[in-house]
């Protein structure tokens, strides 16, 4: 690395045996930030700390969280050239035209009273699919639909070539990713799920709020921070 040897130490670059770029970085930075407040105190357990929890304490008085956020001019179904039909939070009933259209484009029951729900995701155990794993007989046997667009571990892609092989018509996988058509499922579903076990911010759920799916998301990291429950909030829903 054309670095002295000395910087080979516990209290810089050292970690285990190894060098750690991270380690030196959270070590040598004037500040250290995340992309949300929840996050930016969960890095600093062992549980999400990935064994730099111990440095990151050091550094707790320069380590911040400041919440991500998307482009609303670039995420925004009044002017969203790739959904079927715009509408606004004032002018709801093309929210109900994306949902036909993408239920027809995917070979779905066209049934506006037919809870649609959407995931556009990395199908890992990151994301929850080992939760989806555990649940998606219960979806195919429930009055709803899944879409999901994503790629990634192949025992979740063949979960989901698998039983829809056995006759779950209400459950769809476009395995990869295709821009617009994660657009439609933004647009044409009712809710949009993420169960993800850690998400630093995550964007879907957000999009998901900008495009009127309800986000349903586990309570961890930006997650957390975005989603608020109402109930709990003590207003009313």
């Amino acid at each position: 690395m054309g670095l002295d040897r000395s910087y080979f130490t516990i209290d810089k670059l050292e970690f285990y045996g190894n060098v750690n770029l991270m380690k030196g970085g959270i070590l040598t930075a004037d500040l250290i930030n995340t992309v949300s407040e929840t996050y930016c105190a969960e890095i600093l357990t062992a549980e999400q700390g990935c064994g730099l929890d111990g440095v990151l304490l050091t550094r707790r008085d320069a380590l911040s969280g400041i919440l991500n956020g998307i482009e609303h001019s670039e995420w925004n179904p009044a002017t969203d050239r790739e959904i079927y039909r715009n509408y606004s939070a004032s002018a709801l009933a093309g929210k109900a035209a994306n949902k036909k259209a993408l239920q027809k484009l995917l070979g779905l029951e066209q049934n506006a009273d037919i809870p649609l729900v959407g995931m556009v995701s990395r199908m890992i155990v990151q994301k929850g699919f080992d939760l989806i794993e555990q649940l998606l007989p219960d979806f195919a046997a429930g009055e709803l639909q899944l879409v999901v667009i994503g790629a990634g571990d192949a025992k979740y892609v063949r979960l989901f070539n698998d039983i829809r092989a056995q006759g779950a018509a209400n459950i769809v996988l476009y395995e990869g990713f295709d821009p617009a058509l994660a657009r439609k499922v933004y647009a044409g579903s009712d809710i949009f799920l993420m169960p993800s076990h850690f998400e630093p911010c995550g964007l879907g759920q957000l999009i998901a709020l900008r495009y009127g799916s309800v986000p349903v998301v586990r309570k961890t990291g930006g997650l957390k921070d975005t989603v608020i429950d109402e109930k709990e909030n003590g207003k009313e829903a």
